[in-house]
């Protein structure tokens, strides 16, 4: 049932697809916003506007891949919606590619969009890589805000030198993979004096996060004080997400160590210093 499924999706592109006279495939947003099971074009235009600047940030030249449809074909541009120009991109494969990279994965046409939009290119290979990196680094600066916010929450109510902190934070670790950080370090190959945040997987990172603010959030509300009780709070609901993610298959301690995120961003600096001078 589900291959006739990912049939079907994949003969829907075949058949949106535009072909001209010199051979040159492309898609219609208009088209692909149909095919990829969006009902509003305001939202699709968002996951546009961010695949256009994933190909701006990777070296790539937007109007190459970013067609107006106006622009190429001025009389279709004159179709009015509400007595407005009704806006449309032609898209080429690459442009289709970055639009699934940057899609909604609930969506089942996405997970198919990655598939066939796909080419065996390096630049498609670093345009995933820099999208899956800048997703992370995103999660990862999200979870230092929340570590901030609830080390001032706590501060207030028992927990006051750095090394509680610490010992608060690593029970909650510890409770959602249910190995101690120290074990778990050694497991992944984690050198002792590094956050496991920096090797941590998006879905690590926002599972943390989460935990925080549910914490931070009940710690106010029940107005809770004293270490133990502080502990415990977190302990709890990090039990409480290491079972959504055990029942949703993912089991926290077995997931695989990902490169080291200060690494990462030092070589995607290094790689937009280079494309800026390209472009001068």
């Amino acid at each position: 049932m589900e291959i006739n499924l990912v049939e079907k999706v994949q003969k829907t592109f075949e058949e949106i697809k535009m072909i001209d006279e010199t051979g040159f495939e492309f898609w219609s947003a208009r088209d692909l916003q149909k095919a990829l099971g969006y009902k509003k074009w305001e939202r699709f235009k968002g996951v546009i506007e961010k695949a256009i600047l994933n190909c701006e940030s990777s070296g790539g030249i937007v109007r190459d891949n970013f067609l107006s449809e106006k622009e190429f074909f001025p009389e279709l541009g004159k179709t009015s919606v509400g007595g407005r120009p009704r806006e449309n991109f032609l898209l080429t494969r690459y442009a289709c590619y970055l639009i699934a990279l940057n899609g909604d994965a609930r969506i089942f046409e996405i997970s198919i969009a990655k598939t066939y939009f796909a080419s065996q290119t390096r630049k498609l290979e670093l345009a995933e890589e820099k999208i899956e990196f800048e997703k992370r680094l995103e999660a990862r600066k999200k979870l230092k805000e929340s570590e901030d916010k609830i080390e001032k929450t706590i501060y207030e109510r028992g927990i006051k030198l750095p090394v509680e902190f610490a010992t608060f934070k690593n029970k909650g670790i510890e409770a959602l993979y249910n190995i101690s950080v120290k074990k778990l370090k050694q497991k992944r190959n984690i050198p002792e004096n590094r956050a496991l945040a920096d090797f941590d997987n998006e879905v690590e990172l926002r599972a943390k996060d989460f935990i925080y603010a549910v914490t931070d959030h009940n710690i106010k509300k029940k107005q809770l004080k004293g270490k133990k009780v502080l502990e415990n709070e977190l302990i709890q609901n990090s039990k409480a997400t290491r079972k959504t993610l055990l029942e949703r298959d993912i089991i926290p301690e077995e997931l695989e160590k990902q490169e080291d995120l200060k690494i990462l961003e030092k070589k995607h600096k290094k790689i937009s210093v280079k494309n800026t001078k390209k472009l001068k």
